[in-house]
């Protein structure tokens, strides 16, 4: 190679001190700057093990919290549904018991109502027999000109009569 003559003093020279300045700098790269990027380099490695490390911890401890949270919230649910399921019964059995009590004085209502209204229809038929008999007479007495009460009252006995049996 043209470029590496080495008849050439001065080449000899350079080579020389080229490899006097390479050992030199090999010398201060092993010795000083590379230990020192090493250091930084383990130190930087430990520190991101150690990261990691509390990182599982912290999602261990997580996953246990997301479990025990889980857990509560499935019982709270349930409490809650039981809760809900005795105040629905309760609700139901006290609006049974309204329903009955209402019912029970309405049937009580409803009996002294009939009893009225029986009283009532037995004084209209009471008083039916005396309404007709005065009508029937008035009529007769109107038509005729005389009335008979007897026969009246036996007309009138023999049409009630016929109208019950019906």
């Amino acid at each position: 190679m043209p470029q590496l003559d080495f008849g050439n003093p001065l080449m000899i020279s350079q080579i020389v001190w080229l490899m006097i300045i390479f050992g030199l700098l090999y010398f201060i790269l092993s010795n000083y700057a590379l230990p020192r990027v090493e250091a930084v380099l383990e130190d930087r490695r430990a520190r991101i093990a150690a990261d990691l490390d509390a990182a599982r911890a912290a999602k261990a401890e997580a996953d246990t919290a997301l479990a025990a949270h889980a857990e509560a919230t499935a019982k709270a649910r349930a409490e809650a549904q039981a809760a809900i399921a005795a105040a629905t019964a309760q609700a139901h059995a006290e609006a049974q018991a309204h329903a009955d009590t209402l019912n029970a004085k309405l049937n009580a209502q409803i009996a002294a109502s009939e009893a009225r209204i029986t009283v009532a229809r037995d004084a209209a038929m009471g008083a039916l027999r005396q309404v007709a008999s005065e009508t029937a007479e008035s009529l007769v007495a109107k038509l005729t000109g005389r009335a008979d009460p007897a026969a009246v009252g036996r007309a009138v006995d023999t049409a009630l009569a016929a109208r019950a049996g019906s």
